[in-house]
């Protein structure tokens, strides 16, 4: 029997205590409201592209890490994050951009699946062969129509029984 082990590097553990320290849960709290601008139903948070929050001296550091290298939506969640903390009084905020490890659906909660498939995206489906229920009408007889969607991170599906198409978001 062989044991699996998974290596974390310095970061991802440094970046893990920060959701635990007590001093920095007002700032996570705030930061919650940081919603993606590509799906408005989800946090940043819920995503799991805010990865971490440091204090170093009277200076913010925010970790994100986008969805994929490529997402445009990236400056945009920046310049929101500063904003949202700016209006709460922390001036010195700098967002840093980390893409090791890369985004995965696995950092997403599962409330943020519900509250896609609420909004009529598929959430992403764990396998090789994913096959999405349909989100309006939950039918798994749907079938992919486009490699991308809206979106780069999405991918156009359509229900062979409702026929409306709907947006997946890909499982990474």
């Amino acid at each position: 029997m062989s044991a699996l082990i998974k290596t974390i590097s310095a970061d991802e553990l440094e970046d893990s205590r920060s959701r635990d320290n007590p001093a920095l849960r007002p700032i996570w709290a705030l930061l919650e409201a940081v919603k993606d601008p590509e799906i408005p139903v989800l946090s940043i948070a819920d995503l799991g592209i805010l990865r971490a929050v440091h204090r170093e001296d009277d200076a913010l550091r925010i970790v994100i890490t986008p969805t994929y290298s490529g997402c445009p939506a990236m400056r945009t969640i920046e310049e929101d994050v500063r904003e949202l903390l700016k209006s709460n009084g922390y001036n010195d905020v700098r967002v840093e951009t980390r893409l090791t490890p890369p985004w995965t659906t696995a950092w997403m909660n599962e409330d943020a699946r519900e509250r896609l498939r609420a909004y009529g995206v598929a959430a992403p489906v764990d396998g090789d062969d994913p096959q999405p229920a349909c989100p309006l009408c939950g039918s798994s007889n749907t079938k992919q129509i486009s490699e991308f969607g809206s979106t780069s991170c999405k991918a156009l599906h359509q229900c062979t029984d409702c026929l409306e198409p709907f947006d997946y978001f890909k499982q990474i």
